[in-house]
Parts: C-alpha cells; structure tokens; sequence
C-alpha cells in the first residue's frame, strides 16, 4: 500500500513539475533573449532612411548618440548648389568627435561651410555640419559614409570598447542623380580632338620666314607699285582737251553779262579758248596767222567738216570786227556766239587728246604773249590792206 501510493506520488509529483518545468524554460530563453537583444542594442545601429518631396535624409543611431544626414535638394540639376547637412545628438556625459572639414568629399567643390556646437535644455550635447556643395557633372552621384566617433563619460558605462579608444558611428551612402540640362533623346556628340601641337620653337621659325619672305615680296613689288603710282598720279592730272576748254568756257559763261568796253575783253577770250581748243584738238599751230591765213590752214585739215569750217569763218571774223572794228555787238550776238562755240566743242570732242593740267594751265598765258605779239604785228598789216583799199583782216586771237 506504501508502494502504492508512494508510486502515486511521484508519479503525480512528476506530472506537476514537467509543466511548471516547462514554463520556466521558456521564460529563461525569453528574459536571455531580451537580455541579449538589449545588450546588442547598444552595438548596433538603427537606421531610418527617408525621402521628402525635396530632401534625402538617412538617420542612424548607436547607444546614445544618433546622426541625422540630409541632402537638399533631391533632384539637383547641373550648375545648382547642394545643400548637405550632417546632425549629430547625444546624451549628457557623451563626448563627440565630428569628422574633419572636407572629410570624405574631395570629389566635390565645397562651397561653404559652416560647424556649429550647442547643448539643449536637457544637458544633451547638439553638434551641426553645414555643407554647401557642387558636382562636377551630371549623373548619378553619393555622398560618403561619414564616421562620427564618441566616448561615453556616463558612470557605469565603458568610454570605449575594448582596445579602441571611442565608439564609432557610420552612416550610409546617400545617392543622387544630377539631372543634364541637355534636353532628352538628344545624341551625345563627340568633337575630334585637337590637332597635334607644334614643338616648342616652330612658332618663332615660322615668325622669321614669314618676314623674310615679306621683306623679299617688298624689295621686288616695291618698284612696280612705285611706277604704278607715278602713272597714276599722271593720269589724275591728265585732262583732255574737250575738258580743259569747256570749263573755260562754262566759267565765262557763268560770268556777268559784258557791257560796254568789255564786250572786247569777252571776245578775245572767247576767241582765245576756241584757238586754243584747235590747236590742242587738231594739232593746227598757228598763233601769227591772221584770220584768212589761218582759214586756208583749217580748210586743209581732213578732220574739220565743212560745217565746221563754217562756223570757224564766220566766229574768227566776228571776233576781228568787234577787236579790231570796235564793232559791239548785241545781247542776242553775244550769246549766239556763246552757243556756237559751245555746239562746236560737243561735236568735236570725240578722241579729244590727253593733256597735262599743269602743262595746259600754262599754255594759256604763254599762247596769250603770242597773241599779243601777233595782234601787235596784225594791226599794221590791217592798217595797210585798209589803207589800200582791200579786205580788212584781223589777227586770229
């Protein structure tokens, strides 16, 4: 009967303590298991990553510090500034130690930067890393994992872990695309490259052959250009005959109307630049002839017409009365004269020679002494043939 109920004892002693085993099993595994995720926690890294409408952001903490890093903005166009903000927070007896200016961002151009240090109302230490940044081209880029170290000073906390001498935090790569400015669908296009440079020195060699060859293109053109420009210079004060005579012309054409004793004076420059104009045209030198003298000369000439030699005729004894006769014509003579002398230099002027100005600027005033020595010699002459009883003739003038 002991047996018995001995047996049943344990057996119901056996049945009570499997459960209650049981249970306490699974409790240790479960306060191990939260004992080692809270020692792990301490270790490892939380991370939280986001994206606003214009802001990445990854966010990461160990223990009692958490960084924060931000890039603003999220999709940067080429040439635009980035904006690149690094928040470090940690709780009261923890030291900070920030990266070094530039760290880790040699691949960009730092702009602007600007670190800053506070402590909140709370005792908890606040550290800022402000970035201003540009990339170098368009494409997908990253921001570097930084590293933030800290020793923790809290009491009954180890400042480090074991042979290090701080804790270290490294937060994740931050990746972008800098969008092109090119517009999409377009073909890269890729320039040829740049010719093979010169050798240092071609340049003064080409220098001096090109100046010896100036110097040599100089010494031989140099003697044309100078004859050119003397036949030019001829040729610009060459006038022909046509010309010279109708300015005189046309300059005592504009002049007042003569009156008087003048009428003479009109006549024998009338007379005088039609001489002139005939012996330049027609190659006829004659200055001492007088009137029919010169008219048995013009008539043999074949490139006088009839009319011509009429209009001669009649124009040279016309000037012989007014000079000689002290015949004054009138107003309506006057400008007849005018008109045929004028009419004669228009149907005469083509194949007008060539004359020097200077030359034909003074031939007036020498061919004027001529006829003041012909009219001088004329007048007795005229007086005999009148004296006589004959024609009257009067020197050409």
């Amino acid at each position: 009967m002991i047996f018995r109920n001995s047996f049943f004892l344990r057996a119901v002693f056996a049945a009570l303590c499997f459960p209650l085993f049981s249970i306490y099993t699974l409790y240790a595994d479960n306060h191990d298991l939260a004992d080692e995720n809270g020692q792990e926690s301490k270790k490892k890294n939380v991370n939280v990553k986001g994206t606003g409408p214009d802001l990445i952001q990854n966010s990461i903490q160990r223990g009692p510090v958490k960084v924060t890093v931000k890039l603003q903005p999220s999709k940067p166009v080429i040439g635009d500034i980035l904006t690149l903000t690094l928040e470090v927070s940690a709780e009261e007896g923890v030291e900070l130690l920030m990266p070094e200016f530039g760290q880790s961002m040699e691949r960009f151009n730092i702009v602007d930067f600007v670190p800053r240090k506070s402590i909140d109302d709370d005792g908890r230490s606040l550290a800022t890393h402000r970035y201003r940044l540009q990339t170098p081209s368009s494409g997908v880029h990253a921001i570097p994992s930084l590293m933030i170290e800290f020793v923790d000073r809290r009491p009954g906390n180890p400042m480090a872990p074991e042979g290090e001498d701080a804790y270290e935090v490294l937060t994740e790569r931050l990746e972008f695309n800098v969008e092109s400015v090119v517009p999409t669908g377009v073909a890269d296009e890729m320039k040829a490259p740049l010719r093979e440079l010169a050798p240092v020195g071609a340049g003064k060699a080409k220098l001096w052959v090109g100046l010896i060859l100036t110097l040599l293109f100089l010494s031989l053109g140099l003697p044309f250009a100078w004859r050119g420009w003397q036949q030019h210079r001829i040729r610009s004060r060459r006038r022909s005959a046509f010309d010279i005579a109708y300015s005189r012309l046309n300059k005592l054409r504009l002049g007042p109307n003569p009156e008087g004793d003048e009428v003479s004076a009109f006549f024998v420059e009338l007379s005088d630049i039609v001489r002139h104009y005939l012996e330049d045209r027609f190659d006829l030198h004659a200055p001492e002839l007088t009137t029919e003298e010169f008219l048995e000369v013009a008539a043999t000439s074949p490139d006088l017409t009839s009319e011509h030699k009429s209009f001669l005729q009649e124009f040279l004894r016309q000037a012989d009365q007014v000079k000689f006769a002290r015949h004054i014509p009138g107003a309506e003579s006057i400008n007849k004269a005018l008109r045929s002398a004028t009419n004669f230099l228009e149907q005469t002027k083509q194949d007008a020679p060539l004359l020097d100005e200077s030359s034909a600027s003074r031939s007036p005033n020498m061919r004027r002494r001529s006829k003041s020595e012909s009219t001088l010699n004329a007048v007795p002459r005229e007086e005999a043939i009148m004296a006589g009883g004959g024609k009257k003739e009067g020197g050409y003038g």
